[in-house]
């Protein structure tokens, strides 16, 4: 069974290995949640995930014989890399199993590090069940992404740390896939703090943990912008652990999640993965469950895919009003679009697209239907603008 001890030895063992990053108070993120927030900056580590603890101290582990071995691992991401990374800083030999969809960047990065990379199956299921499967064959350690005490142990040394930084944290919010993390960090801080409250974070996307522990049935997705804890079955031995020292599982939407990663991209000058965001979710969602408390969060990944982030910081400009697509109607006479363009910019927006359409539309035929996309200071500056299009005496509306 996993202890206090495994995990003050793994801190040991990972001295000097990793980082012990930092732990501090968001003053802006406080005061918009209505509790003091301490982040874990995991984002900082070299592959840019908590999961490098978990891999070295599993490694660190091996026997002699097991390291003349090797070593195999299944993961579309984060955990491929932190074996990757200290397979080849221990000179081993990695062999990594991804599913075929896999983001060609995860995989040359992989790569990158010195491992072999194996790319089977359409699923995470089935690049696990190849990567056993290359265990039994060519005699490699297989390094499970969670279920696995040595790794969760690993996990664990950064629930260490947060206490040490900031001993009398009330509340730690955990993301949770499998549950290597969450199993790692209650027991580490439950044996230092027996009362601080512990509390998982899942997709409702992927609830499987919430499902096995809670007994409900919340249905399953097929993808998540939270891919790190995208995971279908959790731990035999993590379940275990999060039955006994978690004290609650909550659940978070994908709009929750796109906020928070727009939200500490642009307050805290950071970038997260949608994994690493899921803490600050959780508080985004539920603000009277955490208010008035000192929080801690772990930004457990910052590996995201940069056509993805666009998506999200786009997606949140239009949340907020940034970015506005408006439709405006006139007469279709030489200089309406001049007009319509000059009140725009008189109103200080600035037209980031123009479509200008005579033929399909309902308007009558002497009439135009223009559509703008807009970038204005928020929902009141958009207000303003349409105000200023209706006083030019044309009609427009939000669309």
């Amino acid at each position: 069974m996993l202890s206090i001890q495994d995990i003050r030895d793994a801190a040991t063992r990972l001295q000097g290995q990793v980082l012990d990053t930092p732990c501090v108070e968001s003053r802006t993120l406080s005061d918009i949640v209505g509790a003091q927030v301490f982040l874990k900056f995991e984002n900082l580590q070299f592959t840019a995930s908590f999961k490098e603890r978990g891999a070295c101290n599993k490694l660190t582990l091996l026997t002699p014989a097991e390291r003349a071995r090797g070593v195999v691992a299944m993961s579309a991401g984060n955990h491929a890399q932190g074996v990757a990374y200290h397979a080849q800083r221990l000179g081993l030999r990695a062999v990594i199993v991804m599913p075929r969809f896999t983001p060609g960047v995860k995989v040359e990065r992989t790569r990158g590090f010195g491992a072999e990379v194996v790319l089977h199956g359409d699923t995470l299921e089935e690049a696990r069940a190849h990567a056993y499967h290359l265990a039994d064959t060519e005699g490699l350690v297989f390094v499970h992404p969670y279920d696995d005490e040595a790794v969760a142990a690993g996990q664990g040394t950064l629930g260490l740390e947060m206490l040490q930084a900031v001993p009398d944290l009330d509340t730690l919010v955990i993301a949770v896939g499998g549950g290597g993390l969450i199993a790692g960090v209650a027991t580490a801080a439950k044996a230092l703090r027996p009362d601080i409250e512990v509390i998982g974070v899942q997709t409702a996307r992927f609830p499987a943990m919430v499902n096995a522990i809670k007994g409900t049935h919340h249905p399953q997705g097929t993808s998540t912008i939270a891919e790190g804890i995208a995971v279908g079955t959790p731990g035999t031995l993590t379940q275990e652990v999060v039955k006994r020292l978690v004290d609650d599982l909550v659940l978070v939407d994908e709009g929750d999640i796109e906020q928070a990663v727009l939200m500490l991209l642009e307050i805290e000058k950071t970038l997260v993965e949608g994994a690493g965001a899921a803490g600050l979710a959780a508080l985004l969602r539920y603000p009277e469950r955490f208010a008035g408390k000192k929080v801690g969060l772990v930004l457990c990944g910052g590996n995201i895919d940069p056509l993805l982030l666009a998506a999200i910081i786009e997606r949140g400009m239009v949340r907020s009003g940034r970015l506005a697509r408006i439709k405006v109607s006139a007469r279709d006479i030489p200089g309406v679009l001049a007009r319509i363009t000059a009140t725009v910019a008189d109103a200080g927006a600035n037209i980031e697209e123009v479509h200008h359409q005579r033929a399909f539309t309902m308007l009558a035929a002497q009439n135009v239907e223009i559509e703008l996309v807009l970038q204005t200071r928020g929902q009141s500056h958009v207000a303003q603008v349409l105000e200023a299009l209706r006083g030019a005496g044309m009609e427009a509306a939000l669309m």
